[in-house]
């Protein structure tokens, strides 16, 4: 929220600087974001001061130019050749001395330098309206007052004040605090409370005004549901002047960022961003002679000033005038209910308005503005008519009108305050420090917290009911902690605490021993929201869902963040996508992430590992080729990752089914699914705008964790003996893969057999119709003894008649 530090000043007598106001209101749980000097005229008009015309003779070379003698005041006339028509001895000016820059227009300036016109000397210049941005007049220089003091800054004489735009972060709880009143009265408590300040709240005085009520343009209002408008006042005002505002409102609405419309739009703005109470103005023309709030009907339509055509809800609450909808109630006006330069008459609304009921459709209709923000935090509901007669103030000092019917205040159950027991012990154990009891009194006074029976033990306070967030004891605790100060609690000189049992978590230590050694393989961490969107299932999803519901939000912020993730799958290739498309198409990346479920039985989370690669192997470059990654790149880093766990000895491989991937491998460790690896099919890619193969492991980190307890370290000597290697090149089926070579051979020889490795792979031509060739070497070593060929030999045998058996694998010469 934006915050005028000079509007500030109306509401506070005090010269506090803008930082140190800042300080104080970030203590008091205001927290301020930035501080923005706003200066009236661009530069300030440093360096522009008034000055006197001593002498004004002709220019000897120049029939238009003027050589002129000024007093500035300091000291030594300045020598000013000056070319405007209406220069004249004994005139006060505004003069430019040497070194000044101007800003006659947003975007140029020129800086005065001593120069010589016409070969006479000129120190500074004697300037014009446009010259200092401050008018557009050029007809001449500006000519003072004959009592314009000689030296004086240009920016005091023409009382140009700098203002400072504060900016607070206001969190939502804190809806008293949505305009300057609110803000100013958090500072007047807190002087008053630190500093024995005893300043009052300057709120702004409502007077009887001297306009007749003609009753000339009476309007009937008629509220059909009160549980959602609870309060509604309303009054027409006739005969008023739609003209620019006056520079003072025009100036305060720019300092926060509004631009100005017209008064009755800006007036209605400055009551709002004054009191944090919105109100609303309509053309009487378009009201009629009644107005009535109630629920939108199915099907009903309404085009917002936005120029767009919104269809509404049955929940949505509108203000009509009978027949027709003119504007979504404490959300958006109507495109053809609003004031303009035509209108003559207006009705003035101001209301309290349900806040859930504003909450949701405002965010039903994607709508967020400075009504909608307020009414559905909570304003005063007591407020709401002080709110109404400061505008009609305003409106009749600047616009002009007459009021054309009584204010109407339709309030069938006011709003009563809370009453709330508080103790003064209980206050001093939660802040954890003694604050006398009167003190505390005189806080919460400051705060418009009205005490009764009160006891040496504890009082009954009655709340403002602009403090829609203060509902409990503890809640009055923290109004006493944040204007006492959490600076002034001592902190104790000890400090008693349990230290906890450590934990040996293999989980973390297991995440981050995998982490480290995928980002020195090359990989990317990604960090993806647990929201994602729900159509990513309903496209995509196919059968690897089925049985289970997505976790729907209640509250959805948008379509695109409407569940919790099923899997990391989608948003890695949202990642994916996101750098294609800015020229990054190799990448590896990874994330450790939670995945969310609702099954039958109830809801449940599972942590998981996705990888993603895609692109080329190898940075392109003049000595690397272009080989590009592949799904057994993916695979070999997946078994890294469990040889890294200790599971690799473990591991067997299935065709994957039910699953969001194209093709692949599904990994178990101990018949227990730990994940999948493959490539993502072309419907996905299409639907992420992928141009590229992209290949994906998506591994069960919870699973292997918990397979981590079947892991045990064993650790041996070094062999002191050579290995021997053996190799076969196999004729054998196309079907065929190569686990099943390996699991005969480990069969076969469980002792001796170190590695069995495949290392070609032949299928063509020359080959019989469904043959493959493989070749495969197979390793031997004995840590104690040399291996002799009778041993080697022998082994390779059983293990090439399994092989014949069982695959009917035949070896090729």
């Amino acid at each position: 929220m934006k915050i005028s530090y000079n509007w500030l000043k109306n509401y506070i007598k005090t010269e506090l600087s803008p930082v140190k106001l800042s300080e104080i209101l970030t203590s008091t749980g205001l927290e301020v974001e930035g501080i923005e000097k706003i200066e009236a005229v661009a530069g300030g008009l440093q360096g522009v001061v008034v000055g006197h015309v001593l002498s004004c003779e002709k220019h000897e070379n120049a029939d238009k130019l003027q050589v002129t003698q000024v007093d500035i005041g300091s000291g030594e006339p300045q020598q000013i050749v000056c070319g405007a028509p209406n220069v004249a001895v004994g005139q006060k000016v505004l003069v430019a001395t040497v070194g000044t820059t101007l800003y006659p227009q947003p975007g140029d300036s020129f800086k005065i330098k001593a120069a010589k016109i016409r070969g006479v000397e000129s120190n500074g210049m004697i300037c014009a309206e446009d010259e200092l941005g401050i008018g557009v007049s050029h007809d001449g220089i500006m000519v003072l007052p004959n009592d314009a003091e000689i030296g004086q800054h240009a920016a005091q004489f023409l009382e140009l004040e700098d203002d400072y735009l504060i900016e607070i972060g206001l969190t939502p709880n804190r809806s008293d605090a949505m305009g300057h009143i609110g803000v100013a009265r958090d500072v007047v408590a807190y002087l008053n409370f630190h500093e024995q300040a005893s300043l009052p709240l300057n709120l702004p005085e409502i007077h009887q005004t001297d306009a007749t009520i003609n009753s000339s343009h009476p309007v009937k209002v008629s509220v059909q549901d009160p549980i959602l408008a609870p309060r509604y006042c309303g009054v027409t005002i006739s005969n008023v002047n739609v003209a620019p505002s006056p520079n003072w409102l025009q100036k305060a609405l720019r300092t926060i960022g509004l631009t100005p419309i017209n008064n009755i739009v800006d007036i209605t703005n400055y009551v709002l961003h004054e009191l944090g109470t919105p109100l609303h103005a309509f053309d009487q023309e378009a009201v009629g002679d009644q107005l009535i709030v109630r629920r939108a009907q199915k099907g009903e339509k309404l085009t917002t000033l936005d120029e767009i055509e919104r269809e509404l809800d049955e929940d949505d609450l509108l203000i009509t005038n009978g027949k027709e909808p003119l504007c979504i109630a404490g959300v958006f006006g109507g495109i053809h209910s609003g004031v303009s330069e035509k209108t003559t008459c207006i009705f003035l609304e101001a209301a309290y308005f349900n806040p859930v009921s504003i909450r949701k459709t405002a965010k039903r209709h994607g709508l967020n503005t400075d009504a909608s923000f307020r009414f559905e935090r909570g304003v005063d509901p007591n407020r709401v008519d002080y709110a109404l007669q400061r505008a009609i103030q305003l409106i009749l000092e600047i616009a002009g009108g007459n009021l054309s019917m009584e204010v109407v205040d339709l309030y069938p159950t006011p709003i009563l305050p809370l009453e709330i027991p508080f103790r003064f012990d209980r206050c001093n154990a939660v802040i954890g420090q003694k604050i006398e009891q009167n003190e505390v009194l005189r806080l919460l006074e400051n705060l418009d917290f009205q005490a009764k029976n009160i006891t040496p033990d504890g009082c009954l306070l009655i709340t403002p009911t602009y403090r829609t967030d203060v509902t409990r004891e503890i809640d009055i605790i923290e109004e006493v902690l944040r204007i006492y100060g959490f600076n002034k609690v001592e902190l104790p000189k000890k400090l008693n605490m349990c230290l906890p049992q450590a934990v040996d978590n293999k989980a973390e230590k297991a995440q981050a021993k995998i982490t480290e050694m995928l980002v020195a393989k090359g990989f990317s961490e990604m960090m993806n929201n647990s929201l994602t969107q729900s159509s990513y299932i309903e496209k995509l999803g196919g059968s690897a869902f089925q049985g289970e519901q997505n976790v729907a939000m209640l509250n959805p912020l948008s379509q695109e963040l409407d569940i919790l993730r099923r899997t990391l799958i989608f948003q890695a290739l949202e990642s994916y996508a996101y750098n294609q498309n800015r020229q990054h198409p190799d990448v590896q990346l990874f994330e450790f992430g939670k995945t969310y479920h609702h099954y039958a039985s109830g809801y449940s989370e599972n942590k998981r590992l996705v990888l993603l690669i895609s692109g080329r192997l190898k940075r392109e470059g003049w000595n690397t080729t272009s080989e590009k990654q592949s799904f057994f790149s993916l695979k070999g880093t997946t078994e890294a990752i469990l040889q890294r766990l200790g599971l690799f000895e473990l591991i067997s491989y299935q065709g994957i089914k039910k699953s969001l991937l194209a093709d692949g491998l599904s990994i178990q460790v101990t018949n227990k699914k730990v994940g999948e690896i493959g490539w993502v099919d072309q419907k996905t890619k299409k639907h992420f705008g992928i141009k590229q193969d992209v290949f994906i492991a998506d591994l069960d980190w919870d699973m292997l964790c918990d397979c981590l307890k079947m892991n045990t370290i064993n650790y041996q000597e070094i062999p002191k003996t050579f290995a021997v290697r053996r190799d076969f090149s196999l004729l054998l089926n196309s079907d065929t893969a190569f686990g099943e070579i390996q699991k005969i051979a480990q069969s076969k020889e469980k002792k001796l057999l170190r590695d069995v490795h495949l290392f070609d792979v032949y299928e063509g031509d020359q080959l019989p119709h469904g043959k493959k060739s493989y070749a495969v070497s197979f390793t031997f070593q004995d840590a104690e003894k040399t291996l002799k060929d009778e041993q080697v030999d022998g082994m390779m045998l059983k293990i090439r008649q399994g092989l014949e058996q069982e695959l009917g694998a035949e070896l090729r010469s």
